[in-house]
C-alpha cells in the first residue's frame, strides 16, 4: 500500500495559523497517512511546532513531528517524546537538524542516527521513526558513498521508513534506491516532492540544501522569470511527470512539501488523478 502525505511548516502569526486551518482541513479530505510539520533550527519554533501537531491530532488526522537533535539536551528531547506520547502521536521525522548561527557546540546528540538510537532506547517501539534520504547526497557528506553510510546507520539504528529530499532528476532516486538494495536496506523509502512555484526562492532553497535543478528545467523557469502563469504551468508539467515517472517505476508513495499552500499540491494530486476519501 502506497503512502501519501503532506509536510508544513509551523505559522508565526494567528493569520497564518488561520490559513493553515483551511489549508489542512481541504488537504484532509485527499486521506493522507500522515501530515509532518517541520521543526526550526535548535528548536527554535518548538512550542509552534508543538500546538500546530497537537491542533492536527485534534482535528482527526494523524500528526507526524519532526524532532532534531542539534543544539538540544537528552532531558529535552525526553520531555518532548514525553509529551508527544501522552498526546497519542505515534510517529516522528527524526532529523540531525540545522546548526543554528552563534551556536557553540553540538549537543548531547550529534547525529540522526544517535537521535534515532536514543529515541528507541526511551520509548521501544511507541514511535514509527521517518528518516532522512538525499538521492543527490547531503551537501555536507564527503561523497555520495559516504553519505550511503551515513543512511545505513540510521536504518540500522531502527528508522521504519525515510522520505527523500526533493529532487527533479528520477535517475538520481532510481541510482539511489539501486545502491540501498546492494547494501541490504529494505525500508520504505519516499519521494519528497517539492512543487515549482517561485524560480528564485526554489533555486537559493536547492543551492542550499544541494538538491539539483536540471538545466532544462533551470533555463526554461529563467525564461518565464516575468511570467508567473507560465512558471507554475510549466512547473506544475514538470512535477506531474516526475510523480508520474516514480509511481510507475513502484517508488512506494510520495510526501508532498506543501509550502502550507494548497493549490500546487492539489493541482498535482488532481493531475496525478490520486485517490481521495470515499
Amino acid at each position: 500500500m502506497r503512502t501519501y502525505s503532506f509536510e508544513f511548516f509551523p505559522p508565526k502569526t494567528p493569520t497564518g495559523v488561520e490559513k493553515l486551518v483551511n489549508v489542512r482541513q481541504t488537504l484532509a479530505k485527499l486521506d493522507p497517512a500522515f501530515f509532518s510539520v517541520t521543526f526550526g533550527a535548535g528548536g527554535s519554533t518548538r512550542d509552534r511546532t508543538l500546538e500546530t501537531v497537537l491542533d492536527i491530532q485534534k482535528s482527526g488526522s494523524e500528526a507526524a513531528p519532526h524532532i532534531s537533535c542539534i543544539a538540544s539536551s537528552k532531558d529535552e528531547i525526553k520531555e518532548l517524546l514525553t509529551n508527544y506520547k501522552e498526546n497519542d502521536i505515534n510517529r516522528l521525522v527524526a532529523l540531525r537538524g540545522d546548526i543554528p548561527s552563534g551556536t557553540q557546540g553540538m549537543g548531547e546528540l550529534a547525529f540522526a542516527n544517535d537521535l534515532v538510537s536514543f529515541i528507541r532506547e526511551e520509548t521501544g517501539n511507541h514511535f514509527n521513526i521517518e528518516v532522512a534520504a538525499y538521492p543527490e547526497f547531503h551537501p555536507q557528506a564527503k561523497n555520495a558513498h559516504d553519505d550511503l553510510l551515513n543512511f545505513k546507520r540510521k536504518v540500522d539504528a531502527g528508522a521504519d521508513s525515510a522520505i527523500t529530499q526533493y529532487f527533479y532528476n528520477p535517475d538520481a532516486y532510481y541510482s539511489f534506491m539501486d545502491n540501498c538494495q546492494k547494501m541490504n536496506i529494505d525500508i520504505p523509502i519516499i519521494p519528497g516532492i517539492m512543487p515549482i512555484i517561485n524560480y528564485e526562492n526554489l533555486a537559493r532553497f536547492s543551492n542550499a540544501c544541494g538538491a539539483e535543478i536540471p538545466r532544462w528545467i533551470a533555463k526554461q523557469l529563467e525564461a518565464y522569470a516575468d511570467d508567473v502563469d507560465s512558471l507554475k504551468a510549466f512547473g506544475l508539467d514538470v512535477v506531474t511527470q516526475l510523480c508520474d515517472d516514480l509511481l510507475n517505476a513502484d517508488a512506494p508513495g510520495l510526501h508532498f512539501y506543501t509550502m502550507n499552500q494548497i493549490e500546487p499540491t492539489l493541482s498535482l494530486w488532481n493531475n496525478l488523478r490520486l485517490p481521495r476519501k470515499q
